[in-house]
C-alpha cells in the first residue's frame, strides 16, 4: 500500500474516531479514582482512560460473529504478561456505562485475562457513526472471513446509506472488489457457510457466483468439498457448463405453466443440476438433464438405476 494510500486511510478512520492529535500518551492510573473526577466520570475524552470492565457493554453493531478460542487465549496470556498495549474505543453511555465501539477481541482477552481495567478511548457518537466506524476497524484490522466482509459491506450500503464508490474509499478497496464480496451473498446458505467455514476458497465462490442456477451451484460445491478441487478446476467445470448452455436467440421456448414450474424445479433438486421441461401444444414434451463431466454423466444414470 502507498504511503499515500495510507495517509487517506489514517485521516479517515481519524477523522471518525476524532483522536489524531487531542489523544494523549497512555498513562496507567494506579488506583481506578484516578482516571475520573470528583463526580466519577472519566475525565478527558481525548485521552485514554483506565475504564472497569464491569461498566463496559459489547457493540451491538459488532460485525464479527466467530472468535477464535484459542487466539483468544493466546492473547489474553500476552495481556497477563505485558498488558494491554492498544487500547479499545469506547463512547459514554451515562456516567457510569460504556458502550464498546471497537476492540472486543482485546475486551474478551482482558476478561480472561482477570484485568478489572481496561485502558479506552472514549468518544461521543451516534448509532450510525458507532456503527460505520466498528465495521470500518474491523474490516481493516481484523482477520475477518469473506462472508462476514461481505455482511459488513452490505451493513455498511444499508445502514449509512453509502453507495458503493464511497465504501471503496472508506475501506481503501476499489469498487470491483466490493462487488465481488456482496455477490457472495447471493450465493446459497450452504455455500456461504462453507466460505465461512474456511472450507472453499474465495477463488472458489467467485467462480461459483457466474453459474446462474442454484442447483448447478450446489452440486459444483459438493465436489469442492468432496474432491479438493482447485480454482482452476472448477473455472473450467464453469466454463463447461457455460459453453453448454442454449443460446438465447430467435425464438423462446413458450413459459411453462406453474404445475410444471414446479416438476421442473422438484427435478433440479433431485438431480443437482438445472433440468428443463419442453412441452409442445398437445402436451408431448422433452426432459433435458444437462451434465457437467463423464463423472457426473455416471452420477445421473446412477441415480436413475441406468
Amino acid at each position: 500500500m502507498s504511503a499515500e494510500k495510507r495517509n487517506a486511510l489514517g485521516k479517515g478512520l481519524s477523522a471518525l474516531l476524532n483522536d489524531s492529535e487531542d489523544v494523549l500518551p497512555y498513562k496507567k492510573s494506579s488506583t481506578a479514582n484516578n482516571s475520573t473526577g470528583s463526580n466519577g466520570e472519566v475525565s478527558n475524552l481525548g485521552s485514554v482512560n483506565d475504564i472497569r470492565l464491569s461498566e463496559i457493554e459489547v457493540n451491538p453493531f459488532q460485525p464479527r460473529t466467530d472468535f477464535d478460542e484459542q487466539a483468544l487465549a493466546d492473547l489474553a496470556a500476552s495481556i497477563k504478561l505485558q498488558g494491554l498495549i492498544q487500547p479499545i474505543t469506547v463512547r459514554r453511555v451515562s456516567a457510569h456505562q460504556f458502550q464498546l465501539i471497537s476492540g472486543e477481541r482485546r475486551l474478551r482477552a482482558s476478561k480472561i485475562a482477570g484485568l478489572t481495567h481496561i485502558p479506552a478511548y472514549v468518544r461521543t457518537a451516534n448509532d450510525q457513526q458507532m456503527l460505520e466506524m466498528a465495521l470500518i476497524e474491523n474490516i481493516q484490522r481484523e482477520n475477518l472471513n469473506a462472508i462476514e466482509v461481505a455482511l459488513s459491506f452490505q451493513r455498511m450500503l444499508d445502514e449509512c446509506n453509502l453507495k458503493q464508490e464511497e465504501l471503496g474509499e472508506r475501506v481503501s478497496k476499489n469498487r470491483s472488489t466490493v462487488t465481488n464480496y456482496l455477490r457472495l451473498l447471493k450465493l446459497p446458505p450452504t455455500i456461504q457457510a462453507s466460505i465461512r467455514d474456511g472450507e472453499m476458497s474465495m477463488g472458489h465462490a467467485r467462480a461459483l457466483v457466474t453459474v446462474e442456477d442454484p442447483a448447478q451451484q450446489l452440486y459444483l460445491h459438493k465436489h469442492i468439498i468432496q474432491q479438493g478441487l482447485s480454482v482452476r478446476k472448477v473455472e473450467e467445470m464453469v466454463r463447461d457448463l457455460q459453453k453448454s448452455r442454449p443460446k438465447k436467440e430467435g425464438k423462446q421456448p413458450e413459459p411453462v405453466s406453474f404445475q410444471l414450474q414446479k416438476i421442473q424445479d422438484d427435478l433440479a433438486s433431485k438431480f443437482s443440476t438445472q433440468v428443463k421441461l419442453k412441452v409442445g401444444s398437445q402436451g408431448k414434451g422433452i426432459i433435458e438433464i444437462p451434465f457437467l463431466s463423464e463423472d457426473d454423466l455416471a452420477r445421473i444414470l446412477e441415480m436413475l438405476d441406468w
